[in-house]
């Protein structure tokens, strides 16, 4: 359903849409409360442009290069850890984020009082970071530390904690059924697959 081979795609009776900044405009646009974007222009503005860096950057530092090395590519493809992206990920990249963030980030509550795109957008890549077994170093960036706890501890990440708790220990086949079990909202029929399929962009 995705040209580019790759995950969320949205289908509904309006449209299918194959990325996560045009699915979350599309949901905030069709369904405006409770809203995910500031109402002040300029608030606006800056919470899209901190969705748009965790989907490029911090995306791009935590999937492809962390998560992919550590558990995608020895775990899915059998394929060793590059041991020099995963140094240079770890020594380099992932300080120069946490640097960024923990001079944006609030040290109390979320960016703009309500939960906002940004908020989830920057949380959501430390729950897959941890995964990977990664932690902040709290000692270093506290604020950003303290954040993220804020936001995955909202109700609606903890909803989703059971279904990826089970999914990770899960072989992929197996999926479909262990959703079922846990009451996941299923559609009838699924476009996956019992086994994975290597998508366009590899690092």
């Amino acid at each position: 359903m995705s040209p580019v081979r790759r995950i969320p795609v949205l289908m509904d009776d309006r449209v299918t849409l194959p990325d996560s900044s045009v699915i979350c405009q599309y949901l905030e646009d069709r369904y405006p409360t409770p809203a995910l974007l500031p109402a002040d222009i300029g608030q606006r503005a800056r919470a899209r442009w901190l969705e748009e860096y965790a989907d490029t950057r911090i995306g791009e530092v935590f999937i492809w290069r962390l998560f992919n090395q550590v558990t995608i590519n020895p775990f899915l493809w059998g394929e060793p850890t590059d041991q020099e992206i995963l140094r240079r990920t770890l020594e380099e990249e992932i300080p120069q984020v946490l640097g960024y963030l923990e001079g944006e980030l609030p040290a109390e509550g979320h960016l703009f009082g309500d939960v906002s795109i940004a908020d989830v957008a920057i949380a959501v890549f430390f729950r897959n970071a941890a995964f990977a077994r990664f932690t902040i170093d709290r000692a270093r960036w506290p604020k950003t530390a303290a954040f993220v706890d804020r936001v995955l501890a909202l109700p609606s990440f903890q909803k989703l904690r059971p279904f990826e708790d089970r999914c990770v220990r899960t072989p992929i086949a197996q999926h479909r059924a262990v959703l079922a079990e846990l009451g996941a909202p299923l559609l009838a029929e699924t476009y996956g697959t019992t086994s994975p399929r290597r998508g366009m962009m590899r690092i």
